[in-house]
């Protein structure tokens, strides 16, 4: 088992800035892609952010492409999530998520990640 937790969200102003963090714990000895998932009210889950387990290929939803930016360490089992130029359509409860061990490249449907953290709350203002 993976455990995932998110922080870094919060209340910011459209234009502002926030960093989103997911540390996992339990069994990460081995290599899974990962992912950033957002869910709106009355909204279906999407696909925010993937990458890989290398890190060399990530793959970003249309509508925050050139304002987000995702990475991880493996070495500290930290998947990050830069969002710059905020919406307030991109309010959102915010979820990371990860593959089976094993399943080192990214995949954009919700049902291929096996782990999930509890969710952060991101709350952008007009």
């Amino acid at each position: 088992q993976v455990q995932l937790v998110e922080s870094g969200g919060g209340l910011v102003q459209a234009g502002g800035s926030l960093r989103l963090s997911c540390a996992a714990s339990g069994r990460t000895s081995g290599n899974y892609a990962m992912g950033w998932f957002r869910q709106a009210p009355g909204k279906e889950r999407e696909l925010v952010a993937a990458i890989n387990w290398s890190g060399g290929s990530t793959k970003y939803t249309d509508s925050v492409k050139g304002r987000f930016t995702i990475s991880r360490d493996n070495a500290k089992n930290t998947l990050l999530l830069q969002m710059n130029s905020l919406k307030p359509e991109d309010t959102a409860v915010y979820y990371c998520a990860a593959r089976r061990p094993g399943y080192i490249v990214y995949a954009v449907p919700s049902q291929e990640y096996d782990y999930w953290g509890q969710g952060t709350q991101v709350i952008v203002s007009s």
